[in-house]
């Protein structure tokens, strides 16, 4: 592999042989790449770790049989009830507490046990944590920070054993992720341009968003 190809990656194939091996590999593939036993330590953890094998096989399982099927609402409750996760922890967006109410229902409605936090829990102001008063949404009153290290620790503490995210920030997330002890899948993702569908700013990069590919000034 040449100093070129190194610096390439699968968002610049266009065989994608590694799916159903029906093309060839080009010739920067990861895949190729790979050393033999390090790609048998990660088929062993999938033979014998249980917990990601239990997941990794409900997960596929659901594709096979529900492909194009079932919402992802639906997803989520068929990938709880596969791993045998009857309590559900909700790590919710108060932008999003309608959402995650509605998602409370339809959980209970289909007999699991759901527990929601939502992001302000603890009501801290993001001053007492280092964030300056001209840097809140609404300057010279009391905002609570997001607080999703907190989020994680309650649903922690109660026991949940599978953890959803509704409409978490950038970052925010990735906190929530790093301290939930209960493996966590997304129901909604913000973006609130775009009516929390983030995707669309891919979609259309050729007109109302040519800006995203426009090169970053120095």
């Amino acid at each position: 592999m040449t100093m070129d190809t190194k610096k390439l990656s699968c968002s610049d194939c266009g065989q994608f042989n590694c799916y159903r091996q029906d093309k060839e590999f080009p010739r920067f593939c990861l895949t190729t790449e790979i050393e033999a036993d390090e790609l048998e330590r990660i088929k062993e953890l999938y033979r014998t770790d249980e917990w990601v094998s239990k997941l990794a096989y409900a997960a596929a399982d659901i594709e096979g049989t529900y492909y194009g099927k079932l919402t992802r609402v639906e997803e989520i409750i068929a990938f709880a009830k596969h791993i045998g996760a009857k309590k559900i922890g909700i790590a919710t967006c108060i932008g999003l507490i309608e959402e995650a109410k509605t998602f409370v229902k339809i959980l209970r409605a289909k007999g699991l046990e759901p527990y929601s936090v939502i992001c302000k829990v603890g009501s801290v102001d993001k001053t007492e944590v280092g964030v300056p008063e001209e840097k809140k949404v609404k300057t010279g009153c009391f905002e609570a920070l997001c607080n999703p290290v907190l989020q994680a620790e309650i649903l922690n503490r109660e026991q949940t054993e599978l953890n959803v995210i509704i409409g978490l920030c950038v970052g925010h997330d990735s906190l929530f992720i790093k301290y939930s002890q209960a493996p966590v899948t997304t129901l909604i993702t913000k973006d609130r341009v775009l009516g929390h569908n983030p995707a669309a700013a891919l979609y259309t990069t050729g007109f109302y968003y040519k800006r995203l590919l426009e090169p970053e000034k120095e």
